[in-house]
């Protein structure tokens, strides 16, 4: 981007994208009081050009709306309603700080407003957590059955993933909300301007100390800051909607969506009922991934001082909610078939792992051991086309011994209990586990940290809210 007045259609990605031009107004209100504040400008010529702002926003309410944010279109319009005074208002400014304020302006809205949806996913997941702490599902590793566990344990998985990436939105949040109005190009100006108050009436919690990182460095990472962490965010949505579109491959799936408008039917398949939402969720997801790829790839390998990767809106928001609400769509209308999900635990061998356990711990038989009877047993019932209830007593005996070359050491009602799912996953006994005293921590410790990160999200709208109504009044002040 060039201050000389001469703008390429290539620029073109600098004008407008999100609220640009509502922040351009902001903006040039704070800009004037504090000019008026200080003395840069007279009283009565701040008065003026005050009035001219105030004018101009009322035509752009009125009138032709306006489609750039770029100020090279916005001052003819000021001059023509307050006079050649009114281009003092850009003392000490360029479009360079302008372009990075408007920029931070919109990247701390988008992440307000994904951060309020990544909160109500939470929320929704927490919701039906709640209400599976006891049905019991199949996990898996590799793609195959690996062990037992609860839908409410793997709902809080995917809860304490949308914390962090919650977390990681407040960290960019922090760090993207910092003032570089009042830099001007790249070196200040000889205009002692009053950047901290600037910082105040915007709403900024301080300052881009350095005047060429603010323009220069700072725009880039911050725009990445954001885009990394919305970029994580659709990984783990993506996963989420795999999982469920994986269990449409069955004939009966424990785990699916319920009927509604989420699901659609087939044009020519009457039986058919296609999960037309989670495929939208997962695509969805990974355009939003390879959106947020886009700001690494304009901002490498270039010089600083460019014009791209400084747009005024640099990573937009409008996809990442998209994604966050049409997952929190998806949670809601997700039915588990509890008789089904526990009939797929037992039709398989994943609560083998409990054998080498229970023998470690009963006849401290050493775990490889127990391990090896526990394959082998397997081998055997699949052989067979058993499932591992139906292997015979005497035939695990008979399998322990010639493996371990002595007689195992649990009753048949101790080895029937062992391979019990219900057993394997109430009876866990570590930080973290399915086990419902664990489940129901974990739940309530979960709920507490989504209500904490809505009051910071509160208090953030808040304070940018108070700091606009003060700016507001002052403006007002100035202007009548």
């Amino acid at each position: 981007m060039s201050d000389s007045g001469h703008t390429l259609d290539i620029n073109a990605t600098f004008r407008g994208g999100g609220r640009s031009i509502e922040w351009l107004d902001e903006i040039n209100k704070a800009c004037i009081v504090m000019l008026a504040e200080t003395g840069i400008v007279p009283k009565d010529v701040a008065k003026r050009i005050a009035k001219g702002i105030a004018q101009v926003i009322e035509n752009e309410r009125t009138g032709e709306k306006r489609t750039s944010a770029d100020y090279l279109d916005y001052e003819p319009r000021l001059i023509a309603v307050a006079g050649q005074e009114a281009s003092r208002l850009h003392t000490g400014r360029s479009r360079q700080d302008l372009a990075s304020t408007i920029a931070r302006m919109n990247l701390r809205d988008g992440l307000l407003k994904t951060i309020e949806a990544l909160i109500a996913d939470r929320e929704k997941l927490l919701k039906r957590a709640e209400e599976h702490i006891e049905t019991i599902i199949p996990a898996y590793t590799h793609g195959v059955q690996a062990q037992p566990t609860t839908f409410a344990h793997y709902l809080l998985a995917f809860e304490s993933a949308l914390a962090r990436a919650t977390e990681r939105l407040q960290q960019a949040y922090t760090r993207v909300n910092k003032c570089p109005l009042g830099t001007a190009a790249l070196a200040t100006s000889s205009f002692p301007l009053d950047r901290h108050r600037l910082a105040e009436l915007l709403g900024f919690e301080g300052l881009v100390e350095n005047a060429y990182d603010a323009n220069h460095l700072a725009p880039i990472d911050s725009a990445l800051d954001v885009a990394n962490a919305w970029a994580m965010t659709a990984v783990q949505t993506g996963m989420f909607a795999q999982d469920l579109h994986t269990q449409y491959a069955e004939p009966t799936p424990w785990f699916m969506l319920g009927s509604g408008e989420l699901t659609g039917t087939s044009s020519i398949m009457p039986q058919k009922r296609n999960p037309a939402a989670l495929e939208q969720l997962r695509a969805q997801s990974s355009i939003l991934l390879s959106e947020m790829q886009t700001m690494t790839f304009v901002a490498h390998n270039n010089r600083t001082g460019m014009f791209d990767y400084r747009m005024y809106d640099p990573v937009p928001y409008a996809r990442a909610l998209t994604v966050f609400k049409l997952f929190g769509s998806v949670v809601d209308a997700v039915v588990v078939n509890k008789a089904r999900a526990l009939e797929e635990v037992n039709a398989d061998y994943s609560t083998t792992t409990e054998i080498a356990d229970a023998l470690l711990q009963k006849a401290e038989v050493p775990f490889r051991t127990g391990h090896h009877f526990a394959s082998k047993l397997t081998d055997y019932g699949r052989g067979k086309g058993l499932k591992i209830h139906e292997i015979p007593y005497s035939e695990a005996q008979r399998i322990y011994e010639e493996q371990a070359k002595d007689k195992l050491p649990l009753t048949e009602a101790e080895f029937r209990e062992v391979i019990s799912a219900e057993t394997m996953v109430f009876g866990r006994k570590g930080l973290g586990g399915p086990q419902a005293v664990e489940a129901e921590r974990m739940l309530a410790n979960s709920v507490s940290g989504a209500g904490a990160d809505a009051a910071w999200r509160l208090s953030q709208i808040s304070n940018l809210t108070r700091s606009q109504v003060a700016s507001e009044k002052l403006f007002t002040a100035l202007a009548s």
